[in-house]
């Protein structure tokens, strides 16, 4: 983005794990786990990409706003990553028991929205000697390199006519891109032109499920990208020259109607991200009774259903009716597959969400299930390229799917009544939850694949998942130290019938591995069982296609943080790559030996809590 001469903003900075509270939620995270896992992806953005901002997040660490948290903003952002934009705090104002002296002396250059309180605040501080001139200066010196890079300071000649027809067609790529095949017992794809492939000949289809004619391009609040459009399932089967029932598309459609209406006048208080201004919506999904079923089997090659979520800012899923499935999806997806499997038809599920849903309960039932998320304007015609083989699937799965949502240690320790938590609480800071102002992320390190890895906890889909239209396989990686990097290389070969891409993952597990189980030896920092370090999806490989993939992580990339030290180490021994399709789906192993490395940095941000972590 920035290479076009538009900067952006990362945020929130940092540990932003929750929405519930989070104005005034303290979350207590130990140092290693800041590093490692929360800082992290920030600490990449800012050492690679150099962002011309970054936001502070509302919540605390550790006891204090990020907003106005020097360790964060200064000791590690500045001083240990060295940081050179301007940092601005997120919006709705002035928060309680944060001065705006402290956000400045914390090196906050930009205050949102800002206030004329903030300003006087200001002007006093230094007058009273509270505020060093020092530190206004700096901040105003940031905000002034700042400003002379924007666009609008150097007369960027700005058009109201954006090529949205290319744009359109980015979305539709980029979101094939990244749509994830979960299951498939071989019904995909449709109507292909491959005639190698065993497919079926789909002309029409019935379309189950409320979002399978509401499709979800995005998510709401923040999220949210009001779009010209968004082709729905119904308009990307029939671009595909796949019919959907009249009689379903006409039932739903007025539901949608009727419901949307019902929406606007019963909307939940509590609920505040739910207007069609902060976005698109979820409806609430109607049963069907064995007739309405029956009658689509006799008309309808095929049968889909699509199941949808929605989710923003402001308030956390809750878990029995987002991230689980509710009774009538689930008996939706049982007579559908039971009336259509009865007449050998397939039947196939879209997940329209955003992120992960519970699947264990359900997904031996459909012929295939494709996980879409929430693909943009374009995402029927997207999702309609995979179904019909136009593109083959090669996303993979950013997060475990576990069994239950229970299944993460971090629910242990999750607040807050969601029920009761308004759009004032999470305006206002005014109104915390009674008993609910801090988290304690006792799971520590252990989060995501590594804990479920580590664990060996039985999952429903592993991180990196995702299947394709044809086979791959992976030569004996090489694997060599050269100088401040490792270079991994491996050569992928598609073996398959039909072209498509593979993404090769990187798990690098360390040298005598201490675990939570008290195995290993001769090694300070306990690590998880694996993590991954790197990944590369190849080009579109035709059949019987090869192509040689390097790629090079950095030594300081293999260190886990060492509290008692205040440093980055890489502790000396054989680490060993594992190189795969998914965390548990390795194909090939090398080992290297790996001298150590120390890099030192502030102690910052310790916890004045002491946590009871998982592996204790």
């Amino acid at each position: 983005m920035q290479s076009q001469g538009a900067g952006v903003s990362a945020k929130h900075f940092a540990v932003n794990s929750q929405e519930t509270d989070r104005t005034s939620v303290d979350e207590r995270v130990s140092q290693r786990a800041l590093r490692e896992l929360y800082l992290r992806g920030f600490e990449i953005a800012v050492r690679e990409s150099d962002p011309w901002t970054i936001m502070a997040s509302y919540n605390k660490i550790n006891g204090e706003f990020s907003m106005g948290n020097r360790d964060l903003l200064t000791s590690i952002l500045r001083d240990d990553w060295g940081y050179k934009g301007i940092v601005m705090t997120d919006w709705i104002g002035i928060r309680r028991g944060l001065p705006t002296i402290t956000e400045v002396q914390a090196g906050n250059d930009l205050m949102e929205p800002g206030q004329p309180a903030q300003v006087k605040e200001i002007v006093e501080g230094v007058n009273s000697g509270k505020l060093s001139m020092a530190d206004v200066d700096r901040n105003v010196r940031r905000m002034l390199e700042y400003i002379v890079k924007t666009p609008s300071f150097n007369n960027y000649p700005a058009t109201n006519k954006p090529d949205l027809k290319a744009h359109a067609a980015i979305t539709r790529q980029s979101a094939c891109e990244g749509i994830v095949l979960l299951k498939n017992n071989g019904t995909l794809p449709w109507n292909t032109q491959h005639s190698t492939l065993n497919t079926q000949q789909i002309k029409t289809v019935a379309l189950f499920g409320e979002n399978s004619y509401n499709f979800l391009s995005g998510g709401v609040g923040s999220g949210c990208v009001h779009t010209p459009y968004v082709v729905d399932m119904v308009e990307g089967l029939k671009n595909a020259g796949i019919k959907s029932s009249e009689t379903l598309t006409d039932i739903y459609r007025k539901y949608i109607d009727y419901a949307r209406l019902k929406f606007q006048v019963e909307r939940h208080p509590a609920k505040w991200f739910q207007t069609e201004a902060m976005g698109p919506q979820k409806y609430p999904e109607i049963a069907l009774n064995d007739i309405a079923i029956n009658k689509e089997v006799k008309g309808a090659d095929a049968a889909i259903i699509t199941i949808g979520r929605q989710a923003g800012e402001g308030i956390d899923r809750d878990l029995e009716s987002e991230f689980n499935i509710i009774p009538e999806e689930r008996q939706l997806i049982i007579d559908v597959c039971q009336a259509f499997h009865a007449v050998g038809k397939p039947v196939i599920v879209i997940i329209n969400s955003g992120s992960v849903i519970e699947t264990a309960s359900w997904n031996s039932y459909p012929d295939a299930i494709v996980c879409a998320w929430q693909p943009g304007e374009e995402g029927g015609n997207s999702v309609a390229d995979i179904l019909t083989g136009k593109v083959n699937p090669s996303g993979r799965l950013t997060m475990t799917w576990p069994l239950a949502a229970t299944d993460h240690p971090s629910t242990q320790n999750f607040p807050g009544n969601l029920d009761a938590y308004t759009f004032q609480m999470m305006v206002g800071n005014q109104m915390p939850i009674p008993g609910h102002t801090y988290t304690n992320h006792d799971e520590d390190i252990y989060v995501g694949y590594r804990y479920f890895d580590t664990f060996r906890k039985e999952v429903s889909y592993p991180f990196g998942f995702g299947l394709s239209y044809t086979t791959f396989d992976f030569s004996q990686p090489k694997v060599k130290v050269n100088g401040d990097n490792v270079a991994v290389t491996i050569t992928v070969k598609n073996t398959g019938n039909v072209s498509g891409k593979e993404v090769v993952q990187v798990y690098v597990t360390a040298p005598n591995l201490p675990s939570p189980f008290g195995e290993g030896a001769g090694v300070r920092l306990e690590k998880p069982a694996q993590e991954l370090k790197a990944f590369a999806k190849t080009r579109e490989l035709q059949s019987g296609e090869s192509q040689t993939l390097t790629m090079l992580i950095p030594v300081r990339m293999l260190a886990s943080f060492d509290e008692q030290g205040s440093q980055w180490l890489t502790e000396a021994g054989n680490y060993t790559f594992r190189i795969g399709s998914s965390s548990r789906d390795i194909k090939a192993t090398a080992t290297v030996k790996v001298g150590q490395y120390t890099e030192k940095v502030s102690n910052a941000l310790p916890p004045k809590e002491k946590l009871k972590l998982l592996q204790q």
